[in-house]
């Protein structure tokens, strides 16, 4: 992922997530917008940030992810 593509993505998520909330916006939105970015750009990348982010107990809950 190039620095262009990683700017971009901070930005779109950061004017989304000030669109959806006023005041405090939740680290859990922040996860989950990176992460909903992040699967469109690069799926390695993705996959990295998500079993981190999610902390999976399993390899079936790391399919389950990634299949999804």
């Amino acid at each position: 992922v190039d620095l262009e593509q990683i700017s971009m993505l901070v930005e779109d998520t950061i004017d989304a997530l000030e669109a959806q909330f006023e005041n405090q916006i939740p680290s859990s939105a922040i996860g989950e917008g990176v992460m909903q970015r992040l699967r469109r750009v690069d799926q390695v990348a993705y996959v990295r940030f998500a079993s981190v982010y999610k902390q999976f107990r399993d390899v079936a809950e790391f399919v389950d992810e990634v299949s999804s």
